[in-house]
């Protein structure tokens, strides 16, 4: 009978070799998925400088924008307030035009007739 207690099969001891490199895929899998696709992951990554280069020209654009008001505001400047531009300003704001200003008014169907000449 003792000698019947110490048959071992050799199934349960190559189930017991394989299960710790399984179990190591398994880990291996789980943080290569979220290494790839987990909150903080490589697509996330990709996401995030897409983003940053769309908002880094969007602010360049704002920036030009802002140069340019920034140079006309100076012209209104008292200290170097421009008469020309005052008037022009003035008058495109109130719709008024001066004593000998001449405006022409064009229709808009004329225009877009051949001219007879």
């Amino acid at each position: 009978m003792d000698s019947q207690v110490l048959i071992r099969t050799s199934e349960p001891l190559r189930l017991r070799q394989a299960l710790i490199p399984f179990v190591c895929i398994i880990v291996l899998g789980y943080f290569a998925y979220h290494a790839v696709y987990g909150r903080h992951g490589f697509i996330s990554w990709l996401d995030i400088q897409n983003r940053i280069d769309t908002l880094e020209h969007q602010l360049t654009e704002v920036e030009t924008k802002r140069m340019q008001l920034d140079r006309q505001v100076a012209l209104l400047r008292p200290e170097s307030l421009d008469p020309d531009l005052l008037d022009e300003r003035a008058r495109a704001a109130l719709g008024y035009g001066g004593a000998n200003d001449v405006t022409i008014f064009l229709d808009r169907q004329q225009d877009r007739r051949p001219n007879p000449r």
